[in-house]
């Protein structure tokens, strides 16, 4: 077994600050959003997320049998995160988005960017790219899912969890999911594929912040 995923963190880590020392991420977790702004954070994630399955099963579709486990992996992956998006147009309903208006949204460039590359990536750089929009994608939910959900709760005084179900429920559920990408990345072992998630990993901290940036 390699020592890919502390290669990756490592390789990986200035793309990763720099989405955390946005200022729009970082006004976000300090202080909240108006409920205008959280509700285009919302109306990109749901691109994000409506698109995510598709994503991976365009990406298993793709695997040789020399990745099988991380074939697996995507199969096993696809069925917990099945059916999140609804969790997002559930929080987008109370905070005052219709269903014809999220019909009606028009997703940013940068998540055109985002969706376009990772379905890219599956069909024409390497399948297991896919590994990298995923690590970028948890390492964001499980450290600043639940500070942000919280921030957002308490700026926009919503009761419970109405309204951050999706980012609340995944700062939890992603922190188990990191234990489980760290696994699957160190099977990777040919630096092709290594290579490609690496790419990834960049483009999407990269493409994540540019969509923080436009709300």
């Amino acid at each position: 077994m390699t020592n890919f995923f502390v290669e990756l963190v490592t390789t990986t880590d200035e793309a990763r600050r720099t989405f955390e020392n946005h200022p729009v991420a970082l006004d976000a977790v300090a202080s909240g959003l108006s409920v205008e702004r959280y509700r285009r954070l919302l109306l990109e994630l749901y691109q994000v997320v409506w698109h995510f399955n598709p994503m991976c099963a365009a990406a298993a579709s793709r695997m040789q049998d020399d990745h099988k486990q991380v074939r697996q992996f995507l199969y096993h992956h696809m069925s917990e995160e099945s059916g999140h998006e609804d969790w997002v147009r559930n929080d987008l309903q109370a905070i005052g988005v219709s269903p014809s208006m999220l019909e009606a949204h028009r997703p940013d460039h940068s998540t055109l960017a985002m969706v376009g590359y990772n379905f890219w990536c599956a069909d024409r750089r390497h399948p297991c790219a896919v590994l990298g929009m995923m690590y970028a994608l948890e390492v964001i939910a499980s450290v600043y899912g639940g500070l942000l959900a919280t921030a957002v709760r308490d700026s926009l005084l919503l009761e419970g969890g109405q309204g951050t179900s999706f980012l609340s429920s995944h700062a939890s559920l992603d922190t188990k999911h990191m234990v489980d990408l760290r696994l699957i990345l160190n099977v990777v072992g040919d630096r092709k594929a290594q290579e490609a998630v690496v790419e990834s990993t960049n483009v999407n901290f990269d493409m994540v912040t540019r969509v923080f940036g436009a709300i």
